[in-house]
C-alpha cells in the first residue's frame, strides 16, 4: 500500500489453484471534498471467473456508495 493514494492485493477464494490468483488495484484520489475510487480487478482465470467478480464487485460498490449517501437498504 502506498499511502494514502494506492492498495494493490492479490485476490483468490481457499483452497484455489495458483493460475486462479488474480490482481486487485484500488486508487485513491482526492476529488472536491472527498476521495474517488478507482477500482481495477484483472489477470482473471477465464471469461467466467471474470463477469462472476464484475458482479460482485459492483454490488459491493453499489452498497458503498448508498451507505456513504446515507441511504438505508429497503
Amino acid at each position: 500500500m502506498t499511502k494514502p493514494k494506492k492498495l494493490v492485493f492479490t485476490w483468490s477464494w481457499p483452497r484455489t489453484t495458483p493460475e486462479r490468483e488474480s490482481l486487485v488495484t484500488i486508487l485513491f484520489n482526492a476529488k472536491g471534498g472527498g476521495t474517488e475510487l478507482v477500482f481495477k480487478h484483472e489477470r482473471f482465470f477465464d471469461e467466467k471467473a471474470r463477469d462472476d467478480h464484475k458482479r460482485g464487485w459492483t454490488g459491493l460498490l453499489e452498497g458503498l456508495e448508498r451507505y456513504l449517501a446515507g441511504e438505508s437498504r429497503a
